[in-house]
């Protein structure tokens, strides 16, 4: 029962992420990229604020006087801040491109491409001196020619929007190596203020620099940040933190790789983009690399 319960939640942050598309698409009907991205990362991490304290407050433990309590608290906040602010730079450059990138591209194509980010970080794995299992090079290479028939038209090009929204994809991978090695030396909520508030702040300084923010146009664009600040990041990473602590980080990859099918769909049914047999046949090929990527054959072993 704990197992549903914890997908049940997954599913719908999935959900949330995947719609998360179509407000950043329509998004750029009113503002620039970096201007959104400041207003939402900001925003968010206001919303987490009250969201902590209330975490605090029920995991609230009673604190030792030991001698080292307070040089171990000392070596938390430094990760707290670390992990923090690198986390933040790899959120900056991802959602900087992917917003650029959307575009130029449909919010469907777009959450196909950023899913290849759960191929990509065991790939990156290699370098921390992480093993790629066989199922893994397996799903690459599936995703290697579901990327080519989704992306790349006659002539081997490739359109600027998913060329521009592939290269956001390797900093997500980044954001995601780098979670996982500071998740476990601080709190998780603590860790995403830290990561929200430092990409606000560096798009907020790239908007002044490379753009013309102008606060009627922010206002007119509500409807779209407040979604993506508020339910995205407030709301659907409280929920990831939640769901995962009743269901393993292998079916917790796989349901929250869905958010890739849930752009697509709420891509057709609120913006009216729709993709060729070819393209379709090319999701289909991403999404069912992201879901070998993460399977571990011992566990669907275990599990049945």
């Amino acid at each position: 029962m704990k197992q549903f319960k914890g997908s049940f939640i997954l599913l719908t942050t999935a959900i949330i992420w995947g719609t998360s598309f179509v407000s950043q698409k329509l998004g750029m009907n009113y503002i620039e990229p970096f201007t959104f991205s400041a207003s939402r990362f900001l925003l968010g991490a206001v919303v987490l604020i009250p969201v902590i304290f209330i975490f605090n407050s029920l995991n609230k433990r009673k604190k030792t006087t030991q001698d080292g309590d307070e040089e171990k608290l000392e070596f938390e906040t430094r990760d707290l801040v670390k992990g923090g602010i690198l986390c933040g730079l790899a959120v900056f450059l991802g959602a900087s491109t992917q917003q650029w990138g959307i575009v130029y591209t449909t919010a469907g194509k777009a959450g196909f491409i950023t899913a290849l980010y759960i191929v990509i970080v065991p790939l990156l794995g290699i370098f921390i001196g992480k093993k790629i299992k066989p199922l893994t090079w397996v799903g690459v290479a599936l995703a290697v020619g579901g990327l080519y028939l989704l992306t790349i038209q006659e002539g081997l090009s490739i359109q600027k929007g998913d060329a521009i929204v592939l290269v956001g994809t390797i900093f997500w991978a980044l954001q995601i190596i780098l979670v996982e090695a500071y998740v476990d030396k601080t709190d998780g909520l603590k860790l995403s203020f830290v990561q929200f508030l430092t990409a606000g702040t560096l798009s907020a300084i790239a908007a002044v620099i490379f753009e013309n923010p102008k606060m009627n146009d922010i206002i007119a664009c509500a409807g779209p940040i407040l979604y993506t600040a508020i339910v995205v990041v407030g709301v659907a990473y409280t929920l990831q933190i939640i769901g995962q602590k009743y269901t393993s980080s292998t079916v917790a990859a796989i349901i929250l790789s869905m958010e890739a099918l849930f752009a697509a769909i709420s891509g057709a049914i609120f913006l009216g983009e729709s993709m060729t047999p070819r393209e379709l046949f090319g999701c289909f090929l991403m999404l069912v690399a992201v879901i070998m990527a993460q399977v571990e054959p011992e566990e669907v072993l275990e599990a049945s």
